[in-house]
């Protein structure tokens, strides 16, 4: 089984993301470059709607990260976001100080093994490698699980590709549902997204880690060609390239397909209630056999996209 970045970007990355980014900023090099504010790339994300009569659920994919200058907050989107009564994410991040106390009990070892005595020779030294590039000491994330390390190790190959976790659509989702006073609810947990790699064999997560230092060098181009795609609403095109690493269908049904179905369960029931709620999960979720979409019409339901 190969578990890649973009396989982590499918499933957990909206908590994983939130939790490794003040790891990674405390590891970075403290020096960063000072530059202007980047010209603003205007770019329409597909999005789709569900009504009946009384009811509207605005669907949106999500990337959880960006580079700053993205303008995909406005035109259809920004007009479905203030037409709603209610924001619904994968998840709303806990307070810091619970976050914290859960990443204390997953991410770390709980045995006191360190990372790099896990890996054989090889392993190791590809690791060694991209902890290098990155500038970070070897031993810096030895209390680690490899899935936190992975993690960590992605974001900090992102950050310095220019990405930045503040510009996610989450990000910005939620400041401006707060601005307006809209509600906003999740539809995970955070224990429950990092379970689901908290509890793959150690071996899979270690293949994770490896594959992420082995990948450290063309995380730039893989992210703009994942994020050019999702801005021209290139959907069936982004959830290929997205899903391509999850070759074992046990971690394809746990990052995926059973959590679209509980999704569009969700939906269903959301129908029965009179308003309107903008809904933004991972795009990949949203486009292929198994999309959140593609189950809807099992309970009389239809998602269209919207036009714009």
């Amino acid at each position: 089984m190969r578990i890649t970045l973009k396989s982590l970007l499918v499933a957990t990355a909206t908590c994983a993301l939130a939790w490794a980014a003040p790891v990674a900023a405390q590891s970075a090099p403290t020096e960063a470059p000072v530059t202007a504010a980047p010209a603003v790339k205007d770019v329409d994300p597909a999005l789709w709607v569900i009504k009946d009569a009384d009811t509207t659920i605005y669907l949106f994919g999500s990337v959880h990260i960006l580079k700053p200058g993205i303008g995909w907050f406005d035109d259809g989107v920004k007009t479905a976001f203030d037409s709603s009564d209610q924001l619904v994410l994968e998840l709303v991040e806990p307070p810091a100080a619970e976050a914290q106390a859960l990443f204390g009990k997953l991410a770390m070892d709980q045995q006191g093994k360190a990372l790099r005595s896990k890996m054989n020779d090889a392993d190791r030294a590809v690791y060694d490698a991209a902890m290098g590039k990155l500038g970070i000491p070897a031993a810096a994330f030895d209390p680690f699980e490899p899935w936190a390390a992975g993690i960590t190790m992605s974001l900090l190959a992102m950050q310095k590709s220019g990405f930045d976790p503040n510009s996610g659509v989450e990000k910005q989702l939620t400041a401006a549902a707060k601005v307006s006073s809209k509600p906003i609810d999740g539809l995970e947990t955070m224990e429950f997204q990092l379970g689901i790699f908290d509890t793959l064999p150690e071996a899979d997560q270690i293949a994770f880690l490896v594959e992420t230092a082995k990948t450290i060098d063309d995380t730039n181009s893989m992210m703009d060609k994942m994020v050019n795609m999702w801005g021209s609403a290139e959907t069936e095109s982004l959830a290929q390239l997205m899903n391509e690493g999850m070759t074992s269908r046990t971690l394809y049904d746990a990052l995926l397909s059973k959590r679209n179905a509980n999704w569009a369960k969700w939906i269903s029931a959301q129908m029965k209630k009179p308003g309107v709620t903008f809904m933004a999960v991972g795009a990949g979720h949203l486009a292929g056999p198994t999309s959140v979409q593609a189950l809807l019409p099992a309970y009389g339901l239809t998602a269209t996209r919207v036009a714009y």
